[in-house]
């Protein structure tokens, strides 16, 4: 498959289009919409989120509720697009009247400036490397979430600390000092898949691999600086046998690997770590400088979030169902939905039986 997103954080919308779904895959509207929504909540989240309810709109692909293997196109608008359509029109917008000049350490802007060359305006950056972006994501993941349900496999995504704290009283208090202080948290979460069949992924070539596969797509996601699987880190202080999964006639008795083996699925649970940093956008900014006069300043501070590591884990399972998808189509191949599911339970039944 092949997802595209378009959009900016203010523009009129937001686009994704998918190549490559089979046909027969089911779209239901509300669960979409409902993963949509689950993304814009979470202790920490800032005022867009009053602004802005997430639907999705499809524009091509389906007929009544089923795909029918075209390029599925659709749609996600921004209704603060209103109170910005005179910076932000395709045509007259006059984006320099929002400038952003005070760029923000730990963001796109100051490289993005440089790199598309956009003088001393960082706002055409922001615009683009907003996690606004991920709202298209996760309506992409929802969609391939319901086909892979439809092939016994699930994912779930838990929060396991904020700001260094794991329990849900602790986790508050210390947004709420963060937020009272102009400050921002990170945190880590957990996503963990199961009814993986064998053998998705492949070990014959280092692109093909499905730990790699699955990092780069959760790299990929505004904040997260690193990503573990399954024992992930913990393996630079263990001996090799505390380190592997032992194979009895029963089956392993623990997964330490992570579900993954030699860059293929093994049959266990896929268990991922993701860490997000904290937002660069603070109430109270960084030193910088400001690229229209070259001074020293404090970095601009936008609309933005104290906290977004509930609503980054939504996007972190989405991510991963976006890429599982796209990885079992590889390796069972099929047009139809039918047809893949009759080709991932006949992998299935070959080792349940062996």
């Amino acid at each position: 498959m092949k997802l595209i997103t378009a959009g900016e954080s203010h523009g009129k919308t937001l686009i994704g289009v998918i190549e490559g779904l089979p046909s027969g895959v089911t779209l239901d509207e509300a669960r979409i919409n409902a993963r949509l929504a689950s993304r814009q909540q979470g202790y920490g989240r800032g005022g867009r989120m009053k602004i802005e309810t997430d639907r999705i709109e499809v524009l091509s692909g389906a007929i009544g509720g089923k795909t029918i293997a075209s390029p599925l196109a659709f749609a996600i608008k921004n209704k603060d697009y209103e109170n910005w359509t005179q910076y932000m029109d395709a045509f007259c917008g006059e984006v320099d009247k929002k400038a952003l000049t005070a760029v923000r350490p730990g963001h796109a802007d100051l490289s993005g400036v440089i790199k598309y060359g956009f003088g001393n305006n960082a706002r055409p950056v922001l615009e683009r490397a907003s996690a606004r972006e991920t709202a298209t994501r996760v309506g992409a993941g929802a969609i391939c979430e319901q086909a892979l349900n439809d092939l016994g496999v699930t994912i779930k995504g838990e929060v396991l600390c904020v700001g260094g704290k794991t329990d849900e009283e602790s986790i508050k208090t210390a947004i709420d000092e963060a937020r009272k202080q102009g400050d921002t948290l990170g945190g880590k979460c957990r996503i963990t898949v199961s009814g993986m069949p064998i053998g998705v992924g492949s070990y014959v070539q280092y692109d093909r691999k499905l730990d790699a596969i699955l990092a780069m797509h959760l790299m990929s996601v505004q904040s997260v600086k690193a990503v573990e699987v399954g024992l992930g880190t913990e393996f630079a202080s263990l001996k090799g046998s505390q380190s592997h999964d032992e194979i009895l006639p029963g089956g392993r008795q623990t997964n330490r690997a992570g579900g993954i083996e030699g860059g293929m699925s093994n049959g266990e649970d896929i268990v991922l770590t993701v860490t997000f940093k904290p937002i660069p956008t603070l109430m109270k900014g960084l030193r910088t400088v400001d690229l229209k006069t070259g001074e020293p300043t404090t970095a601009a501070s936008e609309r933005s979030d104290c906290c977004a590591v509930e609503a980054a884990t939504v996007v972190a399972e989405c991510a991963v169902a976006y890429a599982l998808l796209d990885e079992i189509l590889k390796t069972f191949g099929g047009d139809t939905m039918s047809e893949l599911q009759t080709r991932v339970n006949a992998r299935r039944s070959s080792y349940e039986q062996g």
